[in-house]
């Protein structure tokens, strides 16, 4: 039977007239292009399903349900109610994006004859510096995990592999719980991994990390696959996955949420504590010592070298600091 997904998209592309289709079931097609075509992640698609299921909820409260009635009047009101509301600027910058990816694509499609996004503006969302770990607290965190990891937990000894693996590789949490064992080239400390935009790139890895993972999968994997087994089956899943978690699945994104969230609650410093903070220090830590900046724009599989220059005003900023607290004339 066909994914329900792609036969919206099929209705909404072969239907020049699909003006007067529904709102509701353009963004189905939408979505089914963002994720097949496009190769968007699950949670970018899900970010845009949001969106636009709260465009389409607002354009009923207005009876408008036809994709003829998507226009920029409608749109800026839309904004202007979650202003309104209390929303923050980048939820509304984000919104913003979403209909005008939205309704590009409506017009790309013959579903309406101009674009009616593409005069839209929204209020930029405020930028702010990524927060980033200092480099003697990032050893001290990998020295506190080496200390638990010491009697051969399988936890803490995955927990080790875990924080060594995201700040050597400087990695997005997704792709390190989607790591499958045949990613992991380890004679040549590499780990092959899939970005935004279904994007792959083989990153790198130091001499202890390897030696975190190497335990890890030596005997913590092994121990934490085995006990789950016993109790109450492995997922089939996790015959691939380089970290499970203690019922045998895949580790989730949320588990190395609340470890990192743990593990930098005492560190001095503001900011989210995820575990982005990682990504964020291995990317400034690099530059601070040398690191061109394009090599680190591939490090990090950014589509764009303005994203990555970020780490340079982060940089930046903390030699202003230093600059500040240390020299005499400041």
């Amino acid at each position: 039977m066909a994914d329900p997904v792609d036969v919206a998209a099929t209705r909404t592309r072969s239907h020049p007239v699909a003006g007067r289709r529904s709102i509701d079931v353009a963004v189905e097609g939408y979505l089914g292009h963002v994720r097949l075509e496009r190769g968007y992640s699950e949670h970018t698609v899900a970010a845009y399903a949001s969106d636009l299921a709260d465009l389409t909820r607002f354009a009923e409260q207005r009876s408008a349900t036809g994709v003829d009635a998507v226009d920029l009047d409608l749109l800026r009101d839309w904004l202007w109610d979650a202003t309104e509301r209390g929303l923050a600027r980048a939820t509304v910058a984000r919104r913003a994006a979403s209909a005008r990816g939205f309704c590009a694509w409506l017009e790309r499609t013959g579903a309406l004859p101009v674009d009616p996004a593409a005069r839209l503006r929204a209020p930029r969302a405020k930028r702010t510096l990524p927060r980033v770990v200092a480099a003697p607290s990032v050893e001290a965190v990998l020295d506190g995990l080496q200390a638990r990891a010491a009697d051969g937990d399988p936890v803490a000894v995955r927990d080790l592999a875990v924080i060594e693996l995201l700040y050597a590789c400087g990695l997005r949490v997704s792709e390190l719980v989607g790591l499958d064992v045949d990613d992991v080239d380890r004679g040549n400390r590499t780990v092959r991994v899939t970005g935004k935009g279904a994007k792959e790139r083989v990153v790198p890895y130091g001499a202890p990390a390897a030696a975190a993972l190497e335990r890890y999968l030596a005997s913590a994997r092994p121990a934490l696959l085995a006990a789950a087994a016993g109790a109450n089956g492995t997922a089939a899943d996790a015959g691939r996955a380089v970290f499970v978690g203690i019922r045998g699945a895949r580790l989730g994104v949320r588990s190395v949420h609340r470890l990192v969230a743990g593990l930098l609650a005492e560190l001095p410093g503001s900011g989210p504590a995820g575990p982005h903070a990682f990504r964020h220090s291995a990317a400034t830590h690099l530059l601070d010592g040398g690191a061109d900046l394009r090599a680190v724009q591939e490090f990090l599989g950014h589509a764009n070298l303005g994203t990555t220059q970020i780490y340079t005003h982060v940089s930046a900023e903390r030699l202003k600091q230093s600059y500040r607290t240390a020299h005499p004339r400041a």
